[in-house]
């Protein structure tokens, strides 16, 4: 029998088949305005990442696939350029093409659901990445025929030339088949070279664990996730609101929030739009300092310098 991963504290997403019927029942009784969506950037900068080999960028994609520069590597986080995810199209076009995409060193995968994990997305990118996954996705890879994999358990951690990866816990589930629930782990992953720690938290709802992996790590950046939360009842367990998300990285003691999962594909009832609202209001409510926010536009890239 394969082993069964679960989260701190034995919390689990338990939610029975009468739970997603009280959801859809909500759902149909809400009024949301789809018709609005999340910023674009109106200038991305191709030629200057591609060209870019000393400092660190991060390049957010969309929901939570991001093009990360470091130390002249070239890394993405969940890659998914699904036109759709289950019966639903996606709400906002991914902010670069594959095709724009510089061959690729290296892919982190935070775990298994298929908004983060995307094999028809991964055969298109060029070059040949090395996969750095949770313990038990391994073996999923080999059978899709990726031999260039290295798998984590939490706090375990590897180095892949002059770069430092950490695989670090979050609080979720995963699940692809109706066989094999939870038989591959979720957490997060801490990039680390001389001098510069980014945090790319996955997917997640709030949990001590952001205190903990606070202590183990002097964050610079922190991407972290803020939609898919509504209705809270039902998604409180595996993802945070935005305030829990700025509640997280007030545990972490990070220097600067970005935020992402949210305006890509309509997962649960909340939008684009509202995440944000709620993420300003909440971070102002907080006092926190403005310049430490920064919310990266669809295709927009972050030249990152250490304070």
């Amino acid at each position: 029998m394969r082993k069964r991963y679960g989260n701190m504290d034995g919390i689990e997403n338990n939610h029975a088949f009468l739970d997603g019927w009280r959801w859809m029942k909500e759902r149909r009784s809400k009024q949301k305005d789809l018709s609005t969506q999340i910023p674009v950037a109106e200038q991305q900068l191709h030629r200057e990442v591609k060209q870019n080999q000393t400092k660190t960028t991060i390049t957010w994609i969309g929901h939570s696939t991001f093009l990360i520069q470091m130390n002249g590597l070239a890394i993405l986080t969940d890659p998914v350029w699904a036109k759709r995810m289950g019966f639903a199209k996606r709400l906002t076009e991914p902010g670069w093409s594959l095709a724009e995409l510089p061959e690729i060193d290296i892919v982190v995968i935070s775990h298994g659901h298929y908004d983060h994990l995307d094999f028809p997305t991964l055969r298109q990118l060029k070059g040949n990445p090395h996969y750095f996954v949770p313990v038990g996705l391994k073996r999923l890879f080999a059978k899709k025929g990726y031999p260039n994999v290295t798998e984590l358990n939490w706090w375990e951690s590897v180095q892949h030339k002059d770069l430092e990866l950490h695989f670090v816990p979050a609080q979720h589930w995963t699940r692809r088949t109706p066989f094999d629930t939870n038989t591959s782990h979720w957490g997060g992953w801490v990039l680390r070279k001389a001098g510069e720690t980014l945090y790319f938290v996955g997917d997640t709802g709030y949990f001590r664990g952001f205190a903990e992996i606070g202590n183990h790590f002097d964050i610079d950046i922190a991407l972290v996730p803020i939609g898919a939360y509504e209705p809270e009842w039902f998604m409180k367990v595996s993802h945070m609101t935005p305030e829990e998300a700025v509640q997280g990285f007030i545990d972490m003691r990070a220097k600067t929030f970005i935020p992402m999962h949210y305006g890509a594909y309509r997962l649960a009832d909340d939008t684009g739009p509202e995440a944000l609202a709620r993420l300003h209001a909440a971070w102002e409510k907080a006092a926190l300092p403005k310049e430490r926010l920064h919310v990266l536009a669809i295709g927009e890239t972050l030249f990152a310098e250490r304070e």
